[in-house]
């Protein structure tokens, strides 16, 4: 029951729940912000996403007369739900460890396409072509990126397995354990593809320019999100954010795990600091330079690109490098 409890609290509290949602919408308000002095505009304060949340649920849900009810209204709900799971499962080091023995990585990477999976969903039950452009861009963009992501996820195992005696270590726990006695693994020269490799996922898996394309404006304006309003349109903000502190996090504890001295906020400040620091180099400044890409070249930039630097981590961890 103890355990249930603890469970519980780390979901609905710390690291995931209120803490990850507020990290998460903080750091969208961030990343607005600084995206908007790059393009010398003033932009939205940093709070703009607690208001625009506040607003939405004061706004009815429209369901369209032809859509799939049920689908409709459960996709926000899956993809929001997958990423609060998510999020206990991330170690905030110093202050908390994360799951031991639970083999998180693997889990982390059947979970995290929850979001893309609920954009289909709903963008194929509305109805509105769309949504149906929409669903087909995010399958094609899902294809591409996990794949390298499935790749450094198995050369940092890999990496800390051979280490350690186990073969293949999936515990981020014992990744971030292992780290605290060697050193980061983003320092690692043999992990410095996987690095890169990771920080060129996260534009993908956020949805962020160039990788935008399932959502294009301009294009398809919104997409799968076109039919959605109200609180279940929340849903889909809410989860985006919970997304972003969890492949933001995640990359903290793979590559840069470090704790700095004074006990619980200092450690808390700092992972939080770290992972603004990964999205400002990994996704504002990204967005800010760049336009966007065709659906072709997305997925050829990432089998491109990528996946052969994971693959060459990957391959040097796995020669016991």
């Amino acid at each position: 029951m103890q355990d249930i409890l603890v469970a519980l609290f780390h979901m609905i509290v710390f690291p995931g729940g209120a803490f990850a949602l507020t990290l998460g919408l903080l750091l969208k308000g961030l990343d607005r912000k600084v995206e908007a002095r790059l393009q010398r505009r003033v932009g939205p304060p940093i709070v703009q996403p607690f208001i625009d949340l506040v607003k939405l649920t004061t706004k009815e849900t429209l369901i369209p007369a032809t859509a799939n009810r049920t689908f409709f209204l459960a996709a926000p709900l899956i993809g929001f739900t997958g990423m609060a799971v998510c999020a206990a499962f991330i170690p905030v080091p110093g202050v908390y460890d994360g799951m031991p023995g639970m083999g998180d990585m693997l889990v982390l990477f059947y979970l995290l396409p929850l979001p893309a999976i609920a954009l289909m969903v709903g963008g194929s039950a509305s109805s509105s072509p769309f949504g149906a452009i929409g669903f087909s861009r995010e399958m094609t963009m899902m294809l591409a990126y996990e794949i390298p992501l499935l790749a450094v996820l198995l050369a940092v195992a890999l990496k800390v397995g051979h280490a350690t005696g186990v073969g293949a270590e999936l515990s981020l726990a014992s990744v971030v354990a292992y780290q605290a006695s060697t050193g980061m693994l983003g320092l690692d020269p043999v992990m410095l593809p996987a690095l890169l490799a990771y920080l060129l996922f996260l534009p993908g898996t956020a949805g962020v320019p160039p990788f935008d394309i399932p959502e294009a404006e301009t294009e398809i304006i919104e997409g799968p999100l076109l039919e959605y309003s109200g609180p279940a349109l929340g849903f889909f903000h809410l989860g985006a954010a919970l997304k972003t502190v969890v492949v933001l996090g995640l990359g903290v504890a793979m590559f840069f795990p470090g704790t700095v001295p004074g006990g619980i906020v200092p450690n808390v400040l700092w992972f939080a600091l770290k992972c603004a620091g990964l999205m400002l180099l990994s996704l504002t400044l990204v967005k800010a330079a760049t336009g966007r890409f065709r659906i072709d070249q997305a997925f050829t930039f990432y089998l491109k690109l990528p996946t052969p630097l994971a693959m060459a981590s990957l391959a040097l961890a796995w020669l016991g490098f």
